[in-house]
């Protein structure tokens, strides 16, 4: 008994000695140019998008990689981002024969291609989503409001969960 448990336990080590665990942000340079992750981050581009709520995905994205810095001007990577906004009548309350909308979910949704800046060919792909949800009350513009903050609240959210997965993309692709 006592030799299968040195055995298991051999066994174990072998295995644990393959994999290596690193902090996402930590200052340690991802590759052999000495860069971290996060001044890697600071080299990707989002490139311009057409709707108000890729809008504000793209801009917060520009703002959580830079730490409210412009754009550089010579990027390692280009972020291409499609998004798409869904929005739905969550709950319904009947008020005197009339059928009222009470509550209402926003998804933001986005595809993206991390290319890379030099050669153009993509790094990584995937897609991503949040939703939130809002109450909608009686009075017209302010669940237009209501409407209006759940997808900024959306949008914000997104940028977050795109900026830890660009991260993870490409200190992946550095083999950090």
């Amino acid at each position: 008994m006592n030799r299968a448990v040195s055995l298991a336990l051999l066994f174990a080590l072998a295995v644990s000695a393959g994999c290596t665990v690193r902090p996402l942000y930590s200052d340690a340079p991802l590759g052999t140019d000495g860069t971290t992750t996060g001044a890697a981050l600071a080299l990707v581009l989002v490139r311009p998008v057409k709707t108000r709520d890729a809008l504000e995905v793209r801009n917060q994205l520009i703002f959580l990689f830079n730490g409210g810095k412009a754009q550089t001007s010579s990027p390692a990577y280009e972020l291409e981002l499609g998004v798409v906004t869904n929005r739905e009548v969550s709950t319904i309350s009947q008020t005197s024969s009339v059928n009222q909308p009470t509550s209402g979910t926003v998804t933001v949704s986005s595809n993206y291609i991390l290319l890379d800046a030099k050669t153009g060919q993509p790094v990584a792909r995937g897609r991503r989503q949040i939703t939130a949800q809002y109450d909608i009350p009686d009075q017209e513009f302010a669940a237009y409001r209501a409407q209006r903050d759940a997808e900024n609240r959306a949008a914000r959210e997104l940028a977050e969960l795109l900026r830890l997965t660009v991260a993870q993309d490409i200190v992946r692709h550095s083999g950090g």
